[in-house]
């Protein structure tokens, strides 16, 4: 008999939490929280842009997507987050479905949870 086991990916998320204190340092509070805001909403555009660039297999649309991504996480604080989307483009590159298939759905753990921390820690600052 061929036993099933199901694995349960966690991670912990890794932030930069002195990105959003520069930001609002830099904003002011109503600022950044619109920047953030913004932020939060395209992260979460592109997440699912690039799952679908994945899926169709449409590789420019998919490298242009992580680099987007990466740009938008760094400006956040998600270094776990660009860590993450580089791996991905590396794979993506080398043209390893099967680890790039891997690394995107660590790619979007990660987005959710870098997602959340980075609203509870804005919550903090404000």
């Amino acid at each position: 008999m061929v036993e099933i086991c199901k694995f349960s990916a966690e991670e912990p998320v890794r932030l930069d939490p002195d990105r959003l204190v520069v930001l609002y340092a830099e904003l002011g509070q109503n600022a950044a929280e619109r920047v953030i805001s913004a932020a939060m909403e395209d992260l979460a555009v592109h997440l699912a842009a690039i799952e679908v660039a994945a899926r169709e297999a449409q590789l420019e649309t998919l490298l242009r997507g992580i680099d987007e991504l990466s740009l938008l996480a760094r400006q956040v604080g998600m270094i776990q987050l660009v860590r993450v989307a580089r791996d991905l483009a590396d794979c993506a590159g080398r043209g390893d479905m099967v680890a790039q298939a891997a690394v995107l759905a660590r790619l979007v753990r990660t987005g959710e949870g870098s997602l959340t921390a980075v609203w509870d820690l804005s919550d903090m600052s404000g």
